[in-house]
C-alpha cells in the first residue's frame, strides 16, 4: 500500500466517525430537548383530550393542555365534540382522558353509568357545581311553577337551551314534563348563541329563560338567579370529574399522575373563562392563570 493510499483510507475513517459523532449527538439533543419534567424519554408522550365546547370545559381542558406541554413536556391533542361521543372516546380508547364529567345527574344516566366500566374515574377535579333554568333578576320570577302563569306569554314560550345531546338540554326536556309546561318549546342552539341571546336580553332589561350552569362567567358579568326546582329535576348541587381511558396508567404514567392530582376551585375555573369573555385567546388566558398560580400548579406534578 503507498503512501497516498493510506492517507485517503485514514481520511475516509475520519469523516465516518465524525458522521456517527454527529449522529449520536443529535440523538441526543432531540431527546433531550423533549424530554418532560421527569427527565424521562419524550417516547410517545402524546395525548389526547376530549371536550365539549362549553365556556367551563374549554377553560379546564386548556389549563389541563398547558400543564401538560410546558410543564411535562407532552404533545396534546384536542378533541372537540358533544357529550356523548366525549364518553364514547374515553370507553374505547379513540381519547385518553376529559375533565368535563358533571356528575351525578347532568351526565350520569345517559352517559356515565353505561360506559362507567370502561373507563377510570380519577375522582373530582371541581367541586360545587350547579346547573338549571336561569333568568335575570331583574324577573319577578322565582320557581319553574312560576311559569306556567302570566310569564310564559311574554318569554313567548320558550327556555333558549344549548347543544342538543348535553345532560342540562336532557334535564330541561323532563322539566317541561314534570311540570307540564305546556306549550313550552326547548329553543336549541350553542352554549356561545345561548350566552348571546342572554346579553342581548339582559342589556334591554328584557325577559330571557335560559339553560345555565356554574361556574360561568355569565354569574359574573351579570346578576343572575336559578329558578328553583321543587321536583328536583336538576338535581342538587354536583361535581366534575376526570375520567382517563383503561391502561393510561401503564402508558403515560406522568400524564396519569398529573391527572390524578388535578383540582381547584370554581373560583379558578371562572377566572379563565372571564378572560376569555373579554378577549384573551384560550391558550393566553391558561398561560396567565398557570403563572399567577405557580403554587397550585406545582402540586398538581408533584412527585413527576
Amino acid at each position: 500500500m503507498n503512501l497516498k493510499k493510506s492517507v485517503n483510507l485514514l481520511l475516509a475513517a475520519v469523516m465516518v466517525f465524525a458522521l456517527v459523532l454527529a449522529g449520536c449527538s443529535k440523538e441526543n439533543n432531540e431527546s433531550g430537548a423533549s424530554s418532560g419534567a421527569s427527565g424521562s424519554p419524550a417516547k410517545n408522550k402524546e395525548i389526547t383530550l376530549a371536550y365539549v365546547a362549553w365556556d367551563s370545559e374549554i377553560a379546564s381542558t386548556n389549563v389541563v393542555k398547558e400543564v401538560l406541554q410546558s410543564k411535562l413536556g407532552y404533545k396534546v391533542n384536542m378533541l372537540q365534540v358533544d357529550a356523548g361521543p366525549m364518553y364514547l372516546g374515553i370507553a374505547d380508547g379513540s381519547a385518553d382522558a376529559m375533565v368535563a364529567a358533571w356528575l351525578p345527574s347532568t351526565h350520569g344516566e345517559n352517559y356515565y353509568e353505561p360506559n362507567k366500566d370502561k373507563f377510570e374515574d380519577l375522582g373530582v377535579n371541581l367541586d360545587g357545581t350547579k346547573v338549571g333554568l336561569t333568568v335575570p333578576s331583574y324577573m319577578d320570577i322565582s320557581s319553574i311553577e312560576d311559569l306556567n302563569g302570566d310569564i310564559a306569554k311574554s318569554l313567548n314560550y320558550t327556555i333558549t337551551g344549548i347543544e342538543p345531546g348535553a345532560g342540562i338540554m336532557t334535564a330541561t326536556s323532563k322539566a317541561i314534563e314534570e311540570y307540564e309546561l305546556k306549550d313550552w318549546k326547548l329553543l336549541e342552539s350553542s352554549s356561545a348563541a345561548m350566552a348571546k341571546v342572554l346579553q342581548e336580553a339582559y342589556a334591554k332589561q328584557e325577559p330571557i329563560i335560559v339553560t345555565g350552569w356554574t361556574p360561568h362567567w355569565m354569574f359574573a358579568e351579570m346578576d343572575l338567579k336559578y329558578l328553583d326546582d321543587p321536583k328536583n329535576v336538576y338535581g342538587g348541587d354536583e361535581q366534575i370529574h376526570t375520567l382517563v381511558r383503561l391502561g393510561l396508567k401503564d402508558d403515560q404514567p406522568d400524564a396519569y399522575k398529573f391527572l390524578d392530582q388535578f383540582e381547584w376551585t370554581p373560583a379558578d375555573m371562572e377566572a379563565v373563562m372571564v378572560d376569555i369573555f373579554n378577549g384573551t385567546s384560550e391558550e393566553d388566558a391558561a398561560k396567565k392563570w398557570i403563572e399567577a398560580n405557580a403554587d397550585k400548579v406545582n402540586k398538581w406534578i408533584d412527585g413527576i
